[in-house]
């Protein structure tokens, strides 16, 4: 994990704004919802247990390690997150019903909870 993605999370845990180059975490205490954004779009938010990812209109490999990054750190299963097969992204996740790893395509405001 990048150093940047490292200060990403722990600003998150610790609910407090906080920006660095192109990455910014914005802490909501109304809604105790945490808000992600890159270059000012928003890629992830963050409220009640549930984590939504969105794209924020592109599919770039730092918008990827940053989502990767918040899965790593907030999913409740090692090895769920984003990857790229053929320029299509998809989502890997955990599903307790089958008791596997599951992959779905994935879709901007993508939820896991």
């Amino acid at each position: 994990m990048r150093k940047i993605e490292s200060q990403m999370c722990a600003a998150i845990k610790s609910n407090k704004n906080w920006q660095s180059g192109n990455t910014s975490v914005y802490f909501d205490e109304t809604s105790n919802t945490v808000v992600v954004r890159l270059h000012g779009n928003k890629i992830a938010e963050l409220t009640g247990g549930t984590m939504s990812l969105f794209d924020g209109g592109w599919q770039s490999n730092t918008t990827k390690s940053r989502l990767n990054a918040l899965c790593n750190e907030f999913c409740e299963y090692v090895s769920e997150g984003v990857f790229q097969k053929d320029f299509t992204w998809y989502v890997r996740k955990f599903d307790a019903t089958v008791d596997k790893f599951i992959t779905d395509t994935f879709v901007s405001g993508y939820t896991f909870a």
